[in-house]
């Protein structure tokens, strides 16, 4: 079975973020990236596919992004995946297309069974890039996968639903994004790390699609004003009462 992720270099959600100078995006002075939460469980979907498989086949991981993402792809080798590729380009764009275009003209031809992605980026929030793939590729797409089995050329899924879950089957190969249900990552081994320094690492320019949509604009929420404390008991009803139909007027 061979096994595509694509993972995305996010930075870690922890930070105090700032705008940057140009007014259009992240001050990224200073910050610390990681691989997206729900690309690390695409990982480790792919991998626990490969293991029940007698560890036959090949597990890739695949980022688009700056030199620096080689980290990440670093990561996810020391995890177990078996090499990596890197479609390079200064910074991903905020057109979701663009992206999709070069990943799947990466993917195309490479005879994959899967091609796995978390189901959506902590950063930018978008849940697009896997079905665009999808649709270039003219595979099935599976979404919010929760529960996955796959075995005789075929698999099962399990999709997160609001208030419910839908089980679906699919030919291979297909795309699916996997959702927060469905594993937990494994930490890299101190093996793992040091087998991760040898594994192959292909460095190439992102063959990326004209970009539609352009990020002209970021600001930080405004600050909430400071609360009023009026009373701890029974006293403080009244002007409670008062307060939130003249002031805040929602009564």
């Amino acid at each position: 079975m061979k096994i595509a992720v694509c993972i995305k270099r996010v930075p870690v959600m922890e930070a105090k973020f700032a705008v940057a100078g140009d007014g259009t995006r992240v001050d990224e002075t200073g910050l610390k990236w990681d691989v997206n939460d729900f690309d690390l469980w695409a990982i480790e979907a792919a991998l626990q596919l490969k293991e029940a498989n007698g560890n036959q086949g090949e597990v890739v991981a695949l980022s688009l992004g700056p030199d620096a993402a080689q980290e990440q792809l670093r990561k996810a080798m020391a995890m177990g995946a078996d090499r990596g590729i890197l479609l390079q380009c200064d910074r991903p764009p905020a057109d979701g297309l663009a992206v999709a275009e070069a990943l799947a003209a990466e993917l195309q031809g490479g005879g994959w069974d899967l091609v796995l992605f978390g189901r959506i980026a902590i950063d930018s929030m978008n849940q697009m890039t896997g079905p665009m793939v999808a649709e270039l590729l003219g595979l099935p797409c599976v979404t919010n996968v929760c529960k996955l089995s796959v075995a005789n050329g075929a698999g099962e899924a399990e999709r997160a639903l609001e208030g419910a879950a839908e089980v679906v089957t699919f030919p291979l190969p297909a795309v699916l994004t996997i959702d927060d249900g469905l594993n937990k990552e494994r930490l890299p081994s101190l093996k793992g790390i040091m087998a991760a320094k040898k594994k192959p690492l292909e460095v190439k320019p992102a063959a990326l699609g004209a970009a539609r949509v352009a990020q002209v604009k970021a600001a930080l929420p405004p600050e909430r004003a400071a609360g009023r404390i009026l009373g701890d008991s029974a006293v403080a009803v009244p002007e409670l009462v008062r307060l939130l139909q003249t002031e805040a007027k929602v009564l």
